[in-house]
């Protein structure tokens, strides 16, 4: 029995439950006072609001998943927003070739700086800081000022409504649940999936089992930026604008949406669908500072820190829970032969 509950204290589950616990209390404990949290259309709100930082937080995933990471999202987030804005304006480019060629744009971005990492053996905390870097700068170089987006495409789809009990949701939330129910197949069902996983748990295990690593740390990396940029066009249609200062900061919102959601910063250990739950979380968060009205918003930030280290906490405990149960197993083998 005492064995049993060892093995579920360290199963890497664990965090995703205590997760999705968390939300559930956090949610439905704070709609006693805040009544409106219970109508549907501001449950609908927090995926429409967050739909952005939910596939930043979907591409992170994968890239921790790998022990590596990526901070430039949010600045890739802001170049595709201010491109966007500018092509729509001062070119005759029509919306969907825009949005094809900013998804190109955002792969290739993550190509380069995989390539950097996996094959010039570059730190990922270097490389991304250079892109981050890289990409704040691109925006100014398009224009300095604010470009607003009047394209009417892009308007009809920022207005439209996707009818639900109760309210709607509109398309980048939708599209935000679909690249997370994709994700979840790949990583959960698929060879890419797995290899992930292994590379995570461990680089020289998982080179003298064959696997591909270089090509598989090379394609998440691409997938970062793809992710990256597909966020940007979500973003750029929320926002109808360009800016510079557009996304400042959303890589670590992003960041701090997966590690909540019970992603290891060491890698091979982490669900997708934690991403979802650390996402809503924060943003049940500014609901519950939105709706009372006299709380700063940056209280916001203090509270997404306090997890984030609680949750750092929690996997340095599960990790030398899984480490000593591993000891004590191969103590017992020892002991039988």
């Amino acid at each position: 029995m005492e064995n049993k509950r060892r093995f579920s204290l360290s199963s890497p589950t664990m965090p995703l439950v205590i997760t999705f616990v968390l939300f559930l209390a956090l949610y439905f404990g704070f709609s006693f006072r805040y009544t409106p949290m219970l109508k549907p259309q501001v449950f609908y709100n927090i995926f429409i609001d967050n739909a952005t930082i939910l596939i930043l937080a979907v591409g992170i995933t994968y890239v921790l998943l790998i022990g590596g990471i990526d901070i430039s999202v949010g600045s890739v987030v802001a170049l595709v927003c201010m491109a966007t804005a500018y092509l729509l304006e001062f070119t005759t480019l029509h919306p969907v070739v825009v949005m094809i060629l900013m998804l190109i744009m955002g792969a290739v971005f993550g190509l380069v700086q995989g390539t950097f990492i996996t094959y010039f053996d570059m730190q990922p905390f270097i490389v991304t800081l250079a892109g981050q870097y890289f990409a704040r700068g691109m925006t100014a170089v398009i224009n300095e000022e604010t470009i607003h987006i009047s394209n009417k495409v892009y308007q009809s789809i920022a207005r439209f409504q996707i009818k639900l009990p109760g309210g709607f949701i509109s398309p980048i939330g939708l599209l935000s649940i679909i690249v997370l129910i994709i994700s979840i197949f790949v990583l959960q069902y698929t060879k890419f999936g797995r290899n992930i996983y292994a590379i995570g748990g461990s680089e020289t295990s998982a080179l003298l089992m064959g696997l591909p690593v270089k090509r598989t740390k090379l394609a998440v990396y691409t997938l970062s930026g793809f992710l990256s940029a597909l966020a940007g066009v979500t973003f750029s249609i929320y926002m109808l604008s360009g800016y510079t200062l557009h996304a400042m900061g959303m890589e670590m919102d992003a960041i701090a949406s997966s590690v909540i959601g019970g992603t290891s910063l060491t890698g091979g250990v982490g669900y997708v669908l934690g991403s979802l739950f650390g996402t809503t979380i924060q943003g049940t968060i500014k609901t519950i500072i939105s709706l009372d009205g006299t709380i700063n918003s940056w209280y916001t930030r203090i509270i997404v820190a306090a997890l984030l280290c609680a949750f750092i906490v929690m996997q340095s405990i599960f990790t030398k829970s899984k480490e000593r149960v591993k000891r004590k197993e191969k103590s017992k083998a020892k002991t039988t032969n």
